[in-house]
This record gives C-alpha cells, sequence and structure tokens, in this order.
C-alpha cells in the first residue's frame, strides 16, 4: 500500500519536473522578450500559465499513473500507452527552449504540432484502457488546442523573430 503510494505521487509529480526545469531556464527570457512579442488580445496573462500548467501536469501525470496500474506497470502492453504519453511529455518539455530559449518561433510552431497529434493519440489508446485517464487528459487538450492558435499567431504576427534570437 505504502509504495503504490509512492508510485502515485511518482507519476504525478514527473510532468512538473520538465515543466519546473523550463520555467527555470527560461524564467529571465520571458519577461524581457516575451514582453515585446506582438500577441493576440485573447493571449491570456502570463500569470495565469503557471496555474493552468500546475493543474494539467498534477492531472496528466495523475491519468498516466492510472494506466500504468491498469496495465500491470511497465509490461509489454503499457509499451505503446505509455510510449506515446512519454514521447508528448518529451515535446511539452521542449517547446519552452525552443520558443523562450532559442527564440524559434519556426521550432516551437512545428514541435506544438507534433504534441498535438502524439497527445491526441496518448488519450485515443488511454480511453480503451481507463476512461477516467482519458478524460483527465480533456483539459489538457484544450490548452494544447489555444496553445497551437497562440504559437501560430505569434510565429504569423512576428516575421522578425521566427527563426531565432537575432541579438
Amino acid at each position: 500500500q505504502g509504495r503504490m503510494w509512492a508510485y502515485t505521487a511518482g507519476f504525478t509529480v514527473l510532468p512538473h519536473v520538465g515543466g519546473f526545469l523550463g520555467w527555470f531556464i527560461n524564467r529571465k527570457e520571458t519577461p524581457v522578450w516575451y514582453e515585446k512579442l506582438k500577441k493576440p488580445s485573447w493571449c491570456p496573462p502570463r500569470r495565469m500559465f503557471p496555474v493552468a500548467w500546475t493543474v494539467l501536469y498534477t492531472g496528466m501525470g495523475y491519468a498516466s499513473y492510472l494506466i500504468w496500474n491498469d496495465l500491470g506497470g511497465c509490461s509489454s502492453k503499457a509499451i505503446v500507452p505509455l510510449g506515446l504519453y512519454g514521447a508528448q511529455l518529451a515535446l511539452n518539455w521542449a517547446w519552452p527552449p525552443f520558443f523562450f530559449g532559442a527564440r524559434n518561433l519556426k521550432m516551437a510552431l512545428i514541435d506544438i504540432l507534433c504534441l498535438d497529434c502524439l497527445a491526441i493519440g496518448t488519450v485515443c489508446s488511454w480511453y480503451h484502457i481507463n476512461k477516467v485517464a482519458a478524460l483527465l487528459m480533456v483539459p489538457y487538450l484544450g490548452w494544447l488546442a489555444m496553445a497551437t492558435c497562440l504559437t501560430i499567431r505569434i510565429w504569423k504576427d512576428n516575421p522578425e523573430q521566427k527563426t531565432g534570437k537575432s541579438e
């Protein structure tokens, strides 16, 4: 019982690790460079992003635990559903370094479009295993849809920034 609690906590916390590292590495770039970008009127305020990502990472982390648990751990049945999850998580973590670190809007756009496909694939593969886990990913898919549209708009509206740092 105690071990299961540790697995639950570990899976739930894991997505936060990359999110925190992305924030930590790019924390100085964000206020200076990001504020200068032309953004659409519907862009969420900057202070909303950490709150949203905390909720989303917690939900997706717990959902991944449910899938892992239902499939009996790291079994052969878990390779595709957890592989898709891991791949989309890696692309999720790669977006801030592309966008904020390298200031490469084109690579950030490519990253998020691939992330969208993998996240949808993850949810589809999870739905037949654990509907609750799949449903826990729905807010994440919604946020990704908004983030993708935002990335596209920023990429289109800031042509001088499309390929990376110019300084």
